[in-house]
């Protein structure tokens, strides 16, 4: 008998895309990042994420930790590899985002992420604790999906 393996499509938080762009991460997000890899996953990225990408990489360059060539391999990899899929977003993600700004959650990005994997059936792996309280508080879709949960599923 053959087994159905449950591969998730999985939409990325900014900060699990940072190390692709050597950009260094605290702990539990480098765990996250080793756990999907080792995984069948989908994986999705968002246009905003890399626009968040860039702003964090701004503070970088500053403190002279910023690396460039790691940075452009990354990028390059993310938007031309094959492993990341771009998601697109259209007038109803954003008039969801846009939405949620107006309940109360002011992160615009985060917005943009979670209406993202909402309307198109992904999970949501981020480490972002006050977006998924709101989404809780709000009663909203939990489309979350934590670094245990992914790994459950890698053992399936």
């Amino acid at each position: 008998m053959k087994s159905s393996r449950v591969v998730p499509k999985v939409l990325l938080d900014t900060s699990f895309m940072l190390p692709t762009l050597g950009i260094s991460v605290s702990g539990a997000t480098q765990q996250g990042i080793r756990i999907l890899g080792e995984s069948e996953a989908e994986i999705y990225y968002s246009r905003f994420s890399i626009l968040e990408s860039l702003w964090v990489a701004t503070k970088t360059v500053e403190d002279k930790t910023f690396d460039n060539e790691s940075f452009g391999l990354g990028l390059r990899s993310i938007t031309e590899g094959g492993r990341y899929t771009r998601v697109e977003e259209d007038y109803d993600i954003f008039n969801e985002a846009f939405g949620l700004y107006k309940l109360g959650h002011r992160d615009m990005i985060d917005n943009i992420l979670y209406a993202s994997s909402a309307r198109l059936g992904l999970r949501l792996l981020t480490l972002d604790g006050d977006l998924k309280k709101f989404v809780l508080d709000k009663e909203l879709k939990d489309i979350f999906i934590s670094i245990d949960e992914l790994a459950a599923l890698k053992e399936l």
